[in-house]
């Protein structure tokens, strides 16, 4: 079976709902604000749907027109969807993906900014993360609010999480740089042992 890219593994998660047609798909993402795990977009999202169709993971299962306006087609997930949709869960669940995010590679290559602009960069970053989280705060408030059971909110309460383990690593992170005890020039391997390390070559 062809790997499914994200947006098609959230449209195989919908479909699993109930029977929908792309454009509805689309609105109910947007109204779960699926943009933080996915990126929406109307034309590829079509294009996804028809490809789980092909694939034979979804079917049509009827049309239906709305004034003027063009047909829109209903689609419904199949077994063979229903197995994709779980066998995929399995997977991203229990095996941690390759990634590549962008931050890590500038951590490992941030002394190549002067240590005043290393720490004005990562403080800046630090308010954009406190603002992230207090986004997902206010999420958490309404999910608390419909009184929504927990398991449908799980990613929400896992990024919050995360956020604020970032920010507390970053935190004590540049404060260490701007106070001097993450030395911030000199050779990269020092060429003289601290003056309490053993030599363990004797």
């Amino acid at each position: 079976m062809a790997s499914l890219t994200p947006l098609a593994f959230a449209a195989l998660d919908l479909l699993n709902e109930a029977p929908i047609h792309p454009y509805e798909m689309f609105q109910t993402m947007l109204h779960r604000q699926e943009e933080r795990n996915v990126k929406v977009r109307p034309g590829t999202l079509y294009h996804q749907v028809g490809r789980l169709a092909e694939l034979g993971l979804a079917e049509v299962v009827g049309t239906d027109r709305d004034g003027n306006r063009p047909e829109r087609t209903t689609y419904t997930i199949t077994d063979a969807g229903r197995t994709a949709l779980a066998d995929g869960l399995r997977r991203m669940v229990a095996e941690p993906a390759d990634e590549y995010p962008e931050f890590h590679l500038a951590l490992s290559v941030l002394e190549n900014l002067p240590r005043a602009e290393a720490v004005d960069a990562v403080r800046a970053r630090i308010v954009a993360l406190e603002r992230e989280r207090d986004e997902y705060d206010e999420a958490l408030r309404r999910v608390h609010a419909k009184q929504l059971t927990e398991r449908y909110w799980l990613d929400v309460s896992y990024v919050r999480a995360m956020l604020t383990a970032q920010i507390e690593w970053l935190r004590t992170t540049v404060d260490r740089i701007d106070g001097g005890d993450l030395p911030w020039d000199g050779p990269a391997v020092p060429t003289e042992l601290p003056t309490n390390s053993k030599d363990t070559t004797r």
